[in-house]
């Protein structure tokens, strides 16, 4: 795989690499480790040499693994199932409850992004008119989401929402009774052998569910290995096994060649079915079933307009020849 990448890197297709993790069998097959600048969120730290130990922001990544969690807690029947009404579980806002065009809002349009309100993040994360960047400065981030104006009936259109995910969050630490990044801790990282990750939160000390999750690729890798192992781990359930297959059930068209489940993406890739969890400037966490193999890319293309290419490359270019032949 290494004169495969040295060939991409050549032709300029994976520009901004940070790191590259192969997970094929349980067995580590094959990693690399760059050098480049990298921000945690919007601070910049500098020129980072890369290695194992290396923790690196996964940005909305972290909204597949917040759906993780959420199934586990849905298996203690501590957050409600998908088709329960949403508004319901925010009561807090009487006028939205009551509202009739918000009544059929239920925590599957969240899980699926598909709540049909007003929601931009088609635009820089460093402007206010992108909505999670508003959600983020607003006096209560739930309200602004839930009372975004109607702008179309829920269910019907995919549309990427990082409040979608801020809901979810609030259910698990609501339900569970615990802050988002210790359930986290005590569910999913420690049982997985994960030593060390951070959760950075916003200004309300409140853990993003969104974008918030630094990890190793290693670990992160760790996590794709749950899913492909429909969430057993050295023997034991982590997460419900039908939980697993409601997540990667294909739900939604994204109009980018790929269909949405439960905060997952699924597409098939070179004949390849894959369920994938993707971030802001090329992070993505691929597992691919029939290969038994899973991919972690970083990078540090953050709001460039083709920070897919990177990781895209990596997959299609690397990694897939590499195991044709293996």
């Amino acid at each position: 795989m290494s004169e495969l990448l040295a060939g991409a890197d050549r032709s300029g297709q994976v520009d901004g690499l940070h790191a590259v993790v192969v997970v094929r069998r349980g067995q580590l097959l094959w990693e690399h480790y760059g050098t480049g600048e990298d921000f945690s969120w919007e601070h910049s730290l500098g020129v980072v040499e890369f290695g194992p130990a290396t923790l690196h922001d996964l940005r909305s990544v972290t909204k597949s693994v917040t759906a993780l969690l959420y199934g586990i807690a849905l298996g203690e029947r501590l957050v409600p199932d998908p088709a329960q009404p949403l508004l319901r579980q925010f009561p807090k806002y009487p006028d939205l409850v009551a509202d009739p065009d918000r009544a059929g809002l239920t925590v599957g349009h969240a899980l699926t992004m598909s709540l049909g309100l007003d929601w931009r993040e088609d635009v820089p994360y460093d402007s206010l008119d992108n909505a999670e960047i508003a959600m983020e400065l607003a006096p209560d981030r739930y309200r602004y989401v839930l009372e975004r104006p109607v702008a179309e009936p829920p269910g019907e259109q995919w549309s990427y929402c990082g409040g979608a995910t801020a809901l979810l969050g609030k259910l698990i630490a609501g339900g569970t009774g615990q802050a988002l990044e210790a359930y986290g801790q005590a569910k999913l990282f420690a049982p997985l052998g994960v030593e060390q990750f951070h959760w950075m939160a916003g200004d309300d000390g409140v853990a993003s569910p969104a974008s918030g999750l630094r990890l190793t690729p290693r670990d992160l890798a760790r996590i794709g290995e749950l899913v492909l192992a429909g969430g057993v781990w050295a023997g034991r359930r982590l997460v419900p096994a039908s939980w697993i297959s409601e997540m990667l059930e294909p739900r939604l068209p994204t109009g980018w060649d790929a269909e949405f489940g439960y905060h997952w993406y699924l597409q098939s890739v070179a004949g390849h079915r894959t369920a994938a969890a993707m971030g802001n400037g090329g992070q993505r966490l691929t597992v691919l079933p029939d290969l038994d193999t899973v991919v972690v890319v970083t990078a540090g293309n953050y709001d460039d307009p083709e920070q897919w290419r990177t990781p895209v490359a990596v997959l299609e270019q690397v990694v897939l020849p590499a195991l044709d032949v293996t």
